[in-house]
């Protein structure tokens, strides 16, 4: 297995999964964006974007969805759900909840305050979709009252995907708005090994 791999970006999701799981796999760590500063970047990943994951004959590039098939593929592992859970609907939806609510907004928020050029950027954008961001957060927030992890009672991949999110948030300023939930929360999933072996690597 192969993962290209951004420091700090969403092929943190994968990376992580894989040091949690303990599989064999090679990094190759590229600046950004990949796309103009890595040769040969999009003959692998036509979309120039973090991640690319490559096992075999597959290619994927969904950072959430290389940890699902990590664990479905990979496990069995306390890291997944399978539908037998009666968690495995919020699991789901934890999964999907991380890019589509959570990480989508941030994109903005990094893209019109640090890569456009000063004459390009917008701050009504960057406040506009970071006040986005942080209202969907009222959810997560209310889900961790009184829990440690989202599912199941344990740590799974839905923690990596929604904790990325989080830590991305922190990256960007945003996290000083955060609720105490989403902030402890946070703070324990950072320091997990392998979450720190995932920083290091």
């Amino acid at each position: 297995m192969k993962l290209y791999h951004c420091k700090d970006s969403r092929s943190l999701r994968p990376l992580w999964t894989l040091e949690e799981m303990g599989l064999e796999y090679e990094l190759v760590t590229m600046e950004f964006p990949p796309r103009l500063t890595q040769p040969g970047y999009l003959a692998i990943n036509p979309l120039g974007t973090v991640p690319a994951f490559i096992d075999g004959e597959l290619t994927m590039t969904e950072s959430t969805a290389i940890c699902q098939y990590l664990v479905e593929k990979y496990g069995p592992t306390p890291l997944g759900l399978d539908t037998s859970d009666p968690d495995y609907g919020d699991y789901l939806n934890w999964l999907y909840r991380s890019d589509a609510t959570l990480t989508f907004p941030q994109t903005l928020v990094l893209r019109y305050s640090r890569f456009e050029p000063p004459e390009r950027r917008q701050p009504q954008v960057v406040k506009d979709y970071t006040q986005w961001y942080l209202s969907r957060l009222r959810a997560l927030e209310s889900s961790l009252e009184g829990k440690e992890y989202l599912c199941a009672g344990r740590f799974t991949i839905a923690d990596i995907a929604v904790g990325y999110a989080l830590f991305l948030g922190e990256t960007l300023g945003l996290a000083e708005h955060y609720k105490p939930n989403c902030k402890n929360y946070l703070a324990r999933l950072m320091e997990r090994p392998g979450f720190i072996l995932a920083r290091k690597r």
